[in-house]
């Protein structure tokens, strides 16, 4: 069976030269290049990871590490992720791991040290607990996805302008009491994106002179969290909002199944908007603010290559616009 070795001899060059030239990582000359191909083929040369891995220092693995994938913009994410990886003949290794948790301890104290990537693209990491810095011990590397990207590159939506747009919406359409769905009640509990949102909603509503009717009902970003919610919040006829918003589409459409049950009509009594543009809003009729999470898979992807490629380059951030989807789920106040 020939060997890495035997390539590079029939073709002239140096072991390294020639896995890079059949890897497509790293730079050779076209002709290099051509010249390896045809000694492997020649030979019936098949690349052996593990004698790759030796010759490159790299291991074709890709670390991602994020919540659980139940929910639809982590799968999304993922799906966009893997798409790149494949194309650029990556392995991918996924730790979908819920925050807090003793697994998600045990994830960055012990077992990521241990292992060998050539970058790792982290999901949703929260700066309580430390977790960017953690990974950046591993020297490795390293995208983030989310709002939260110290001393990485990273890609995210604007939380805050999402969010404010969102409410921005429902202000002009006139309504004056507006609320919040989303986000826990404790800190410690309270992700740094959501955060974020509610920071908008407040900041919108302040610029509009309405900081005093802000009124935040916390939920979990889940249909049942936002349905459980919106029930509570909506079930006092005296003090019940015009307008919601969702601190996510999964939330918004739960509050907007509850405004139903209860017989409230939406838009005409309630106007609902939500961030994402969740695969199930436009069949709800929601107002969203669009964001792709496949894309910025695909997006992550590319940073972290381009990382890999020249670990001195510098950071890079790509935020992507919050546009605003109109749809049936609001209306003017009447």
């Amino acid at each position: 069976m020939s060997t890495i070795a035997d390539v590079a001899a029939r073709a002239g060059v140096s072991k390294a030269t020639a896995s890079r030239a059949l890897s497509g990582r790293g730079y050779v000359s076209e002709s290099t290049r051509t010249r390896v191909t045809d000694a492997a083929y020649e030979l019936a040369y098949v690349a052996h990871s593990s004698a790759t891995s030796l010759a490159t220092g790299r291991t074709g693995t890709v670390g991602v590490i994020m919540p659980p994938v139940d929910r639809w913009f982590f799968s999304e994410l993922l799906a966009g992720i893997q798409e790149s990886l494949v194309e650029l003949d990556y392995e991918l290794a996924l730790y979908g791991v819920r925050e807090r948790s003793e697994t998600r301890e045990r994830l960055f104290d012990t077992v990521l040290p241990g292992r060998r990537f050539d970058g790792i693209i982290a999901v949703g990491i929260q700066p309580s607990a430390q977790e960017l810095e953690r990974l950046r011990r591993t020297e490795r590397p390293i995208v983030s996805v989310g709002p939260y990207s110290e001393g990485s590159s990273a890609v995210s939506i604007d939380d805050v302008a999402a969010a404010r747009i969102a409410t921005e919406h429902l202000i002009e359409l006139g309504h004056t009491h507006i609320a919040f769905v989303g986000g826990s009640s404790t800190p410690e509990d309270l992700s740094f994106g959501d955060a974020r949102r509610v920071e908008g909603y407040v900041e919108a509503l302040s610029a509009a002179g309405l900081s005093d009717g802000a009124r935040i009902a916390h939920a979990p970003p889940t249909m049942p969290g936002g349905y459980a919610a919106a029930v509570e919040l909506l079930g006092d006829r005296r003090g019940r909002p015009t307008a919601v918003v969702g601190v996510c589409d999964e939330t918004a459409i739960g509050a907007m199944i509850a405004a139903r049950r209860l017989g409230i009509a939406v838009p005409t009594e309630l106007s609902i908007v939500g961030v994402d543009d969740h695969e199930h809003a436009d069949m709800f009729a929601l107002t969203t603010i669009k964001q792709s999470p496949r894309e910025q898979g695909h997006e992550a992807v590319r940073l972290l290559q381009r990382r890999i490629e020249a670990p001195d380059s510098p950071l890079e951030r790509s935020v992507t616009a919050s546009a605003l989807v109109v749809r049936s789920s609001t209306a003017g106040r009447r």
